[in-house]
């Protein structure tokens, strides 16, 4: 043991130094390979940097030079134009000369000063309405004025309300302008004009360009700008472009607006457009076709190259890439059928108002479709205010005022009856009037005393209210007593629901998908759990046959053109496609055509849906004694409709008296048997539809399609 002890003793003393050594002689040789290295990437890295200052960098800064020099700017291109189903413009362009200006880069407010000046004694700008603040701009943009405002600057002036140094330069500039007194702005008309071209060019940022001049610009002051464009850096001569709107009276609400260069883009917008690469003073739609369609008819800009010189001025600038008209819009309203339904329209309504038998009428309103594509064929609507008795064409109104439509809707009652299985088929039921315990008696126009049987087609024929009001109470469960209870709860709104979903298949109540926005859906009363204002079971009743629920025009043209083409919803459209440009800017080929979209089926049988397309041929030409609209028998063309009279009441809002009034409705399709227009027509608020006047602008408007398809 003692001699393994020594021995492994005797190692141990004599390894230890070794390894000791070992460390010490391998930590200065890694330090100095580590200190080797990376001196040797600095020298490399000094090396190369001056091979590129003293090599390249004369390259190199040509290169920066011409990249501060030499700046690209885009200038909008004319929008696309809007045109009628034949070719007609309804929207276009009008070339004007213009005077622009592009403002460079370090450019001072005297230096638009001087630029303003000379721009004025060259050419005649009118002078806007200034306010007074672009009034002291002008003014302070000359450095004497500037330092005379600038020492009537107190200490004081200078602090914050809680004694804080001001530092902010719009603040002092602000401050600043302050004390400019009034009659240093008392300008003359001549400084009112150099002031608006000051403003107009202090307006945009840098490397922007803005019209100095662009409406009214002669080709001698065009001349004249040019003769001296190298005394005035950034101004330059072009053409612009204005939204041009030949008669479209009828239309001109749906067309839409643009802004102006002024406005430019719109405030709750800004974001998404500068997004999408606008600048914030390009005009852009603001409404309805103009907006919705705004991609499609905005232009390509074109691009110009700009030279500055060493302080940023503008020295040139060259166009090089040509802008790009945008694609234009085709739609499928033909401006001539527009204007003749819109003569029809107007001349029948001046001669009912003449009557006296409208004196509280808020209007009228049409809309006339193809009922298998929902091609728009016209859009006619007259708003009036009752007060003064104005009236204005507004064919927006088709899509966003909502009336009670009364007995045009029985078709989708009696489809909601086919739906719920209470009836089958041409089902006979007992027109009567209808005495619910605790409300009015509720009976058909013709029949307030006795006992009928009528069929389902003779229901729509004779336009029975009992005949729906027996459907929904079959929807209820029970069948009709005298004096009853109607087993309805505002808790079980079921049969609400049921009879407003099959009203929504026709486009009643619901959107009708229109390419148009601001649609109205109209009023649909759905507070169930409102005891103030949750609908009864009367208010049930009232909705079988259209006097409870409000719609548009647009909607009950929907729904009559769902009952024409055999139960299929189409959505209405007023767009027909995207077109190109010929090289005279005019219309081109088709890009795009928009097919045909369908909403939804009617979910009821082909059968069934015979039967009430029977009702609406009946409507027009039975023999009954009352059948309701034998006034339209004798149209150009075979006729199917349903009219509507639902019983309102008009408040004066200067006495506070109510008016009793009736809403005058109709809707129609021709040819029955393979229909090509739809037509509804809405009239509210007339004290007598004795005239007939929603039934005469209906036959009018058929005799007028008629004569049109005979044209070549």
């Amino acid at each position: 043991m003692k001699k393994i002890d020594f021995l492994d003793k005797f190692k141990k003393n004599n390894e230890e130094p070794k390894i000791q050594k070992m460390k010490k002689s391998h930590i200065p040789f890694r330090l100095n390979l580590v200190f080797f290295v990376i001196f040797a990437l600095f020298v490399s890295l000094i090396v190369r940097l001056g091979y590129l200052q003293i090599a390249e960098g004369q390259q190199f800064q040509e290169r920066i030079r011409e990249a501060n020099d030499r700046l690209s700017i885009q200038s909008a291109a004319p929008r696309g134009q809007i045109y009628d189903a034949n070719g007609t413009v309804l929207v276009g362009n009008k070339s004007n000369l213009a005077v622009t200006y592009t403002r460079g880069k370090k450019v001072s407010a005297e230096d638009m000063l001087e630029i303003a000046n000379k721009v004025n004694s060259l050419i005649d700008v009118p002078a806007d309405d200034l306010t007074e603040r672009d009034k002291k701009d002008y003014w302070l943009a000359n450095p004497e004025n500037l330092k005379t405002a600038q020492k009537r600057v107190k200490d004081k002036d200078r602090e914050d309300k809680k004694g804080n140094r001001i530092t902010d330069e719009g603040q002092l500039y602000a401050i600043t302008a302050g004390k400019v007194k009034p009659e240093e702005i008392n300008f003359d008309e001549a400084t009112l004009r150099a002031a608006t071209i000051f403003k107009r060019m202090n307006s945009v940022q840098e490397m922007n360009t803005a019209f100095i001049k662009n409406d009214g610009v002669t080709e001698n002051e065009v001349a004249v700008i040019g003769e001296h464009i190298s005394e005035m850096p950034g101004i330059s001569t072009g053409m612009d472009w204005s939204r041009d709107y030949p008669d479209t009276d009828s239309l001109r609400s749906i067309l839409g607006t643009v802004s102006s260069e002024k406005a430019g883009l719109p405030a709750d917008n800004v974001e998404e457009y500068l997004a999408k690469g606008y600048a914030r003073n390009d005009r852009v739609g603001t409404s309805y076709l103009e907006k919705q369609y705004e991609d499609i008819l905005q232009g390509t800009k074109s691009k110009s190259e700009l030279v500055l010189d060493s302080d940023g001025k503008i020295v040139s600038q060259t166009l090089v890439k040509d802008g790009k008209k945008g694609s234009n819009l085709k739609l499928t309203l033909d401006l001539n059928f527009q204007n003749q339904v819109s003569d029809v329209v107007k001349a029948q309504y001046d001669q009912l108002l003449a009557s006296g038998d409208a004196p509280y009428s808020d209007g009228v309103y049409v809309v006339v479709m193809h009922p298998k594509t929902g091609e728009v064929m016209a859009m006619v609507a007259y708003d009036r205010n009752v007060a003064t008795g104005e009236v204005i064409p507004n064919p927006l109104s088709t899509i966003n005022k909502a009336f009670e439509p009364g007995s045009v809707v029985k078709g989708a009652t009696i489809s909601a009856g086919y739906e719920a299985g209470v009836i089958s088929g041409n089902d006979t039921l007992i027109d009567e009037p209808i005495q619910i315990n605790g409300s009015r008696l509720k009976s058909s126009i013709y029949n307030n005393y006795t006992q009928m049987p009528l069929t389902t087609e003779q229901a729509l024929e004779y336009s029975s209210n009992s005949y729906m009001m027996k459907l929904v109470l079959k929807m209820l469960d029970t069948d009709y007593s005298y004096n009853m209870t109607l087993p309805y709860s505002p808790k079980d709104p079921r049969v609400f629901n049921e009879l407003r979903s099959t009203f929504g298949e026709y486009g009643m109540g619901v959107s009708t998908g229109i390419d148009l926005p601001g649609e109205s859906t109209g009023i649909v009363n759905t507070a169930f759990d409102n005891p103030t204002y949750a609908p009864n079971g009367g208010n049930l009743l009232d909705l079988s046959f259209g006097q409870y629920d409000t719609y548009t025009a647009m909607q009950l043209a929907q729904y009559v053109s769902t009952v024409a083409n055999g139960g299929t919803r189409v959505a209405p459209r007023v767009v027909k496609g995207i077109y190109g440009n010929n090289e005279d800017g005019t219309l081109g080929k088709a890009e795009k055509e928009f097919d045909p979209k369908v909403m939804n089926q009617v979910n009821i049988s082909p059968e069934q849906m015979q039967i009430i397309q029977s009702g609406f041929y009946q409507v027009v030409h039975g023999t009954g004694a009352f059948t309701t609209a034998r006034y339209l028998s004798d149209a150009l063309i075979d006729t199917a409709a349903k009219t509507g009279t639902a019983e309102t009441f008009y408040r004066d809002e200067a006495t506070g008296r109510d008016f009793e009034t009736v809403n005058s409705n109709i809707v129609a399709y021709a040819p029955a048997a393979d229909p090509e227009i739809a037509v509804s027509v809405i009239m509210p608020h007339l004290n007598s539809e004795r005239a007939k006047t929603s039934q005469a602008i209906t036959k009018a408007i058929i005799n007028a399609y008629a004569e049109s398809k005979q044209k070549p």
